[in-house]
C-alpha cells in the first residue's frame, strides 16, 4: 500500500495532507505553531484527532513523543552522524535508516522491511511516498515520518 504526504505551502505553520493511492484524503496533519515544542496533530479525515508528535523539551538531540490515541506509543530521536542519517526509534521495535541525502527512509523490524519512505525532489512543499508491506502499520508508519520530517526541519 501507498500513501502520499504533501505539505501545504502557504500556511501557517506545517500543514500536511495525505493521500491513499487513488488520490482519496487519509489524513490531515497540523502544526500548532503558538505552543512550545510546536505539536503536530494528526486528524483522520472525519477531523477527530487520533495522534500526535511532540518535540520533548530540552532535548539536544531532536528528540520527539509519538502517542497514538492519547496514548504514549514511543519515540524517536536523531542521533549526530558524519554520513547517513541516523535514528533511534522506540516505536513497535522498528528501526530506521537513512542515505546519505537525508532523502529515503527504511523503517525495520526484525530485519524486515515495514515502509520504504521517499522525498520527492520535484514537489513545491515537502512531498513524501510511503511504500507500507502491512496496512496494521499504516497510521504509525505516518506518524514516523511526520517525527522524521520535524526533525530534519530542526536541523535546517
Amino acid at each position: 500500500m501507498r500513501l502520499c504526504i504533501k505539505q501545504r505551502v502557504f500556511t501557517w505553520g506545517d500543514t500536511y495532507d495525505i493521500y491513499d493511492e487513488q488520490g482519496n484524503e487519509k489524513y490531515l496533519v497540523k502544526e500548532e505553531t503558538f505552543t512550545f515544542g510546536h505539536p503536530l496533530h494528526v486528524f483522520d479525515k472525519q477531523g477527530r484527532e487520533i495522534g500526535c508528535v511532540n518535540e520533548v523539551p530540552f532535548s539536544f538531540s531532536h528528540e520527539y513523543e509519538i502517542t497514538i490515541g492519547g496514548v504514549r506509543r514511543g519515540s524517536i530521536h536523531k542521533r549526530f552522524t558524519l554520513f547517513f542519517q541516523k535514528y533511534d526509534v522506540d516505536l513497535n521495535g522498528w528501526y530506521v535508516e537513512g542515505d546519505f541525502l537525508d532523502w529515503d527512509y527504511d523503517v525495520y523490524s526484525n530485519g524486515r522491511v515495514v515502509a520504504h519512505i521517499n522525498k520527492e525532489w520535484l514537489a513545491w512543499g515537502d512531498t513524501y511516498t510511503i511504500d507500507i508491506e502491512n496496512p496494521e502499520d499504516e497510521l504509525m508508519a505516518v506518524m514516523l515520518v511526520v517525527a522524521i520530517d520535524a526533525a530534519n526541519r530542526d536541523k535546517n
